[in-house]
């Protein structure tokens, strides 16, 4: 049985249905379940309730050369009571960060932020008709120590891939290209460079700057803690060109020939510089007292001479035979 016909066959059926359906109950029914949940509302907005609430601590304002003695708390829990309202205000809120102004404190003479100064902080945050009952932890310190510096390259951890046809088109650099690291000199001393997170960036399809962090270091803070790493990319071509294979240092009552006496060179260039690329930029030139005794009768190509702005090269044959004649 198909679908049009199993729809001929339920249609009539369906209308019957829905044609006798008691709707007027239903929607009575709906109308005194509103104004149930209207009443709920009304009675919980009015009730006093008492909650727990986990908000974040969120601190500015702190100098670069310096760093905390003790690890700061990243949340603060509180509890707290009042009207049903001003509860459920709070509960809409509390993922908002709760700011400490390190260097305000640090003015105003507090090292540690407890008694009326914790309360007046967390006040800030609760509707005027909440009740605050306790939180924790009791206190933060906020004491810090003067740190040491010192500057640092970046350096890439990761890999760089680009997508069909593209090539990336030199060495990736950074913006940035140094941070400055803050620590204690024995630990400056162990750093030579400043590591990215190891990153893949995968199958990028033109020149690219994109955003990297510093890999973090236990005891040292990095300045800025992340750079933008910038990658060139161009689209290249595959080309294959031959050329033939020479010798130097051969004496002079000897010839050589090699079998065979060519080689196929293929490489990827750029667009750009596809048609400026010619045969004469490329040289296999073999030593004659590097292979000459050779049991084997065979030698390894090399390139001598290429140009620069080629990447990718392959040599066909990587090996030939070579047989030496009198002259």
């Amino acid at each position: 049985m198909n679908l049009a016909s199993t729809i001929r066959k339920w249609r009539p059926r369906l209308r019957t249905y829905f044609s006798n359906f008691p709707w007027k109950n239903l929607f009575t029914f709906l109308f005194f379940v509103l104004l149930s949940f209207i009443f709920w509302l009304m009675f919980f907005f009015q009730r006093d309730i008492d909650g727990t609430y986990r908000i974040p601590l969120k601190y500015t304002h702190i100098a670069d050369n310096e760093i905390f003695d003790s690890p700061l708390p990243e949340f603060l829990e509180i509890r707290v009571s009042g009207k049903g309202s001003e509860m459920f205000r709070l509960d809409l809120s509390k993922r908002d960060s709760l700011e400490v102004n390190v260097e305000e404190y640090k003015q105003d003479g507090i090292v540690t932020l407890q008694g009326n100064q914790y309360i007046q902080l967390i006040g800030s945050r609760l509707p005027g008709n909440v009740q605050l009952r306790g939180y924790s932890p009791a206190n933060i310190s906020l004491v810090t120590s003067k740190l040491q510096n010192k500057k640092l390259s970046v350096v890439f951890d990761g890999e760089i891939t680009t997508s069909r046809a593209n090539l990336v088109a030199d060495t990736a650099t950074f913006v940035p290209p140094t941070v400055t690291a803050y620590g204690a000199q024995r630990d400056l001393d162990e750093l030579t460079a400043a590591i990215t997170e190891y990153t893949v960036f995968d199958r990028i399809k033109a020149t690219s700057q994109l955003s990297i962090k510093i890999k973090p270091v236990t005891g040292v803070k990095f300045v800025p803690d992340a750079v933008e790493i910038y990658i060139p990319v161009k689209e290249y071509t595959e080309r294959t060109i031959e050329i033939p294979i020479t010798c130097r240092n051969l004496p002079q009552d000897r010839d050589v020939k090699f079998f065979p006496s060519r080689a196929s060179i293929s490489f990827s260039v750029t667009l750009d510089e596809y048609k400026n690329i010619t045969p004469e930029d490329f040289q296999i030139q073999l030593d004659y007292r590097q292979f000459h005794s050779n049991e084997n009768g065979r030698v390894e190509l090399e390139l001598t001479k290429s140009p620069s702005s080629i990447v990718n090269t392959r040599i066909s044959p990587s090996s030939v035979e070579f047989l030496f004649e009198d002259r």
